[in-house]
């Protein structure tokens, strides 16, 4: 069996045009599917207890609208942030999508947050 060694010259490699979907390049598919993973909010350990013990819910929709608002906060340079909703309070890393801790509206009402240079505030 001969072994054949196919030479392929410099020029036909510029010649060969990438495939891209029509509808959107593949560095915007990309791009949305990375800002879209890295927009989503993470629950620590130490959150998912206290959300548990607190007796805290948070639907999807509260969620994606927190991670949202967070995001945002993010773009303006908050880096902590609290997040203060109807009936609870998060304590939220912007720099690292990650929910800190949490707290119920009355409990949070008696504390004093410190290292936190950002508040979101949600009208559900």
């Amino acid at each position: 069996m001969p072994n054949k060694i196919n030479h392929i010259h410099p020029h036909q490699l510029l010649q060969s045009k990438p495939i891209q979907q029509k509808d959107q390049p593949k560095s915007t598919i990309f791009k949305d599917m990375l800002t879209e993973q890295t927009n989503e909010l993470r629950i620590s350990k130490h959150a998912k207890e206290r959300l548990a013990e607190r007796d805290i819910q948070i639907n999807d929709t509260q969620w994606k609208n927190i991670s949202h608002q967070v995001s945002k906060a993010k773009e303006k340079g908050v880096r902590d942030s609290l997040v203060v909703l109807n009936d609870a309070t998060l304590l939220v890393s912007a720099k690292n999508n990650t929910v800190i801790t949490a707290l119920g509206r009355d409990e949070a009402s008696s504390r004093i947050f410190t290292n936190i240079n950002g508040t979101i505030i949600m009208n559900e």
